[in-house]
């Protein structure tokens, strides 16, 4: 709001900047969600999942391990829409930390996202724009998801209590499965999913929103709508700060054809605007763009606005203080991560 009285723009700007495709992307996501999280699936899942495993450490490298591959396939945010959710309810079924949990995924999808073209915006953004073959892209992002992945499963290990499961097994029986409302949620997830890779997020959010009306209105009632209309503000803020003169002459003055300058500007500037806007804003200055996907996902971790990813996780888990964790956590994790993958990358290009 303050921007847009100092620097006035028309309205064909903000609509770019708002990124409507993304935001109905987002929505069909949460009813997709909200549908499995309310037909009892998730609970059911989350039952027979601390009933196998023991150890709390076990648990969590389990879930971080299932984040960061579900990332490769079906993206980050789709990821932790699946995985928070679960979390949660294994969090309310036994002594699982769901916060440091919660984290660790969102760490997790970042170093797994990582891997992948189609892993996160931002790798799609410059797959697309590179024309870089599929295989080509992924043997050059897997030194850097690799030492990203490593770091998560060791914090995993060492920052999870070594407790054993302790399952509340009156609260199994607790949550009975509606059939019809799982699997009408489960394929509205694989609809939406498939309708956000071809283009058409706004139809698909439409298709989702008029059988959940019909048979469960309960689902759209509950979906965060706080949630969305924090990302359609941070996507009018950070949109128009990357647009601003300033932003730009400054970047003017960065050799960007030095490796360490383009990574660190990628890291910099994802902790600033979030990593998407970091990539379109740097894309055409850089002569290396595989060295700028590498730090863009790096940028992921640090701040929680370095990654979109990062309010997802912390707003499905819904847990007090969750903010304050998550920098007391990231911050130190990109510093650490930040020089061994700069390494990796270098010894290995």
């Amino acid at each position: 709001m303050m921007l847009a009285c100092i620097d006035p723009q028309p309205f064909a700007r903000y609509e770019r900047w708002l990124q409507l495709p993304t935001l109905c992307g987002l929505l069909g996501l949460l009813i997709a969600i909200q549908g499995i999280r309310d037909s009892g699936l998730i609970q059911r899942i989350a039952g027979m999942t601390v009933a196998r495993v023991h150890s709390l450490r076990a648990v969590g490298l389990l879930m971080v391990s299932m984040t960061a591959v579900l990332s490769i396939v079906l993206t980050n945010d789709v990821s932790l829409f699946l995985m928070v959710p679960l979390t949660v309810a294994i969090g309310g079924m036994s002594n699982l930390p769901v916060l440091r949990m919660a984290i660790l995924e969102a760490l997790a999808v970042n170093a797994g996202s990582t891997l992948s073209p189609i892993g996160n915006p931002q790798n799609l953004l410059i797959w697309q724009h590179g024309q870089i073959p599929f295989l080509q892209f992924v043997g050059h992002m897997l030194p850097a998801s690799a030492v990203m992945f490593v770091l998560v499963a060791l914090l995993t290990w060492f920052w999870l209590p070594k407790d054993k499961v302790e399952l509340q097994a009156e609260r199994l029986d607790g949550h009975p499965i509606s059939v019809s409302l799982a699997i009408l949620s489960i394929v509205s997830l694989a609809m939406m999913v498939l309708m956000m890779e071809r283009g058409h997020a706004p139809l698909g959010a439409l298709l989702l929103v008029v059988p959940f009306a019909l048979f469960s209105w309960r689902s759209l009632k509950h979906i965060d709508w706080f949630l969305m209309a924090t990302f359609a503000a941070i996507f009018l803020g950070l949109g128009h700060f990357a647009a601003l003169p300033a932003v730009e002459h400054a970047l003017d003055k960065i050799d960007f054809n030095q490796p360490l300058a383009l990574y660190l500007s990628g890291i910099v500037s994802s902790q600033l605007i979030s990593n998407v806007p970091a990539t379109v804003l740097l894309l055409d200055r850089g002569p290396d763009i595989m060295a700028l996907a590498v730090a863009v996902n790096v940028g992921g971790f640090g701040v929680v606005i370095g990654s979109l990813a990062n309010l997802i996780a912390l707003r499905l888990a819904k847990q007090p203080h969750g903010m304050r964790l998550f920098h007391e956590v990231s911050i130190p994790f990109l510093l650490i991560c930040a020089p061994l993958v700069y390494i990796a990358m270098r010894l290995l290009s």
